[in-house]
């Protein structure tokens, strides 16, 4: 258990929130509660596994708005989900083989890198246009490579998940980040699974 100052305590939840905030928003809350609480004392695996707690959440409650709305079929998506589920408690499982000094180097490296490449990424639309691959390839191929990265480190998941939809399946932004956020549940809810 982590000795926490009340300063300390005060900036996890304000990052907390902010990351609670961003992920509702366009997601990348990670990019801003790992930092903070690998600051704080937290091992690599720990701050991840509570990354993930604070993902599922957002991501559950997301996935049940877009779903109400009509812009994601859970249903249709089952298989997707499952895979992601268990590509995350792959990845989870990895990283807690990992040394934790060689994961808590490049972390930060590795957040650095993922929020310049977001900052430079071109524009998306919201205009479906022709898939690259097929859905069943798409399922097979992107599904798992993303939900592994997110059990494995994690920022900046539900981005990828997004141009993966957008670029390889060729949804718009809006049914891109509807399948987003029910794929990002099941990645979340795998890796937690394993941490718990």
């Amino acid at each position: 258990m982590l000795e926490v100052s009340v300063e300390l305590l005060a900036l996890l939840i304000l990052a907390a929130f902010a990351a609670g905030f961003v992920d509702s928003i366009a997601g990348g809350g990670g990019l801003i509660a790992l930092p903070v609480m690998l600051m704080a004392g937290a091992s690599p695996v720990e701050a991840l596994s509570t990354n993930k707690l604070q993902g599922a959440f957002g991501a559950a409650t997301a996935a049940v708005s877009y779903a109400r709305a009509g812009h994601v079929n859970p249903w249709s998506q089952r298989w997707a989900a499952l895979l992601a589920f268990f590509a995350s408690m792959a990845g989870a499982m990895l990283i807690t083989r990992l040394p934790t000094e060689g994961v808590r180097d490049i972390l930060p490296w590795l957040l650095i890198a993922i929020a310049v490449f977001f900052a430079l990424r071109p524009g998306l639309s919201d205009l479906d246009r022709h898939a690259r691959v097929a859905p069943l390839v798409f399922t097979l191929t992107a599904v798992p490579a993303v939900a592994f990265y997110d059990g494995l480190l994690g920022p900046g998941t539900g981005s990828f998940f997004m141009l993966a939809f957008v670029v390889l399946a060729g949804q718009g932004i809006l049914k891109a980040t509807a399948h987003t956020k029910l794929l990002n549940l099941a990645s979340n809810l795998g890796a937690l699974v394993f941490f718990a």
